[in-house]
């Protein structure tokens, strides 16, 4: 029985994909890197000092881990400023619905995250309030796949990792979950995972299935 759902932020509340995306763009084009969709889609689910060294294997050169600080702190101050703009309207379909029949129905809510701006984020949105208990970037030493960020968000609920359910849209995060002996959910571009205990095309399915 499924106590708990942990839900990844990007891609599964909101979206703020094209926001990382321009980011990052900014700043390869400083450095004189190649970056695309192709690329930014492996930055799914995955930190930010992950997900620069992604980046900077299109790179000539090598840099120092003073390089790389500066350029996660740059990517990170436009992204920060690029949300901004980000308000209620850019809650994804049913989402809002979903988080209240969950809690209606006695079902803990969390969000495992690897952003380091998950709070930012749920405050620009208008949800922070209605998580129970929240697991991001700033908790955790290891990206998805790792499962560090969903087994911390499981301790916060007070809910064993095997009566939660993770639903994700990155391959990685479906990863994390099984690893962590969590129910799979995969939508959007994790629905094609092998892992997926489950997929959805639309978030409001979970409601029948977490019931059973």
């Amino acid at each position: 029985m499924i106590s708990a759902v942990i839900f990844d932020l990007d891609g599964v509340i909101v979206s703020t994909d094209n926001y990382h995306y321009q980011a990052w763009k900014k700043i390869a084009d400083e450095e004189n890197i190649y970056f695309d969709e192709e690329v930014n889609n492996r930055l799914r689910g995955v930190s930010r000092s992950d997900s620069l060294e992604i980046i900077l294997e299109r790179s000539e050169r090598k840099y120092t881990e003073f390089e790389k600080t500066r350029l996660t702190e740059a990517k990170n101050t436009y992204y920060i400023k690029l949300l901004e703009s980000l308000t209620a309207e850019a809650i994804l379909p049913n989402v809002k619905e979903v988080l209240i029949k969950l809690k209606a129905n006695k079902i803990k809510i969390a969000i495992g995250s690897s952003s380091k701006n998950a709070k930012l984020i749920l405050k620009q949105i208008g949800l922070i309030d209605l998580f129970d208990a929240i697991s991001d970037g700033n908790d955790i030493k290891r990206s998805k796949p790792h499962p560090e960020v969903f087994l911390i968000a499981a301790k916060r609920l007070g809910i064993e990792p095997t009566k939660c359910a993770v639903i994700e849209d990155a391959s990685a995060g479906i990863e994390a979950a099984k690893k962590a002996r969590m129910y799979a959910i995969g939508i959007g571009a994790a629905k094609n995972s092998k892992l997926c205990d489950l997929s959805v095309d639309n978030i409001a399915e979970i409601i029948e299935i977490v019931k059973k």
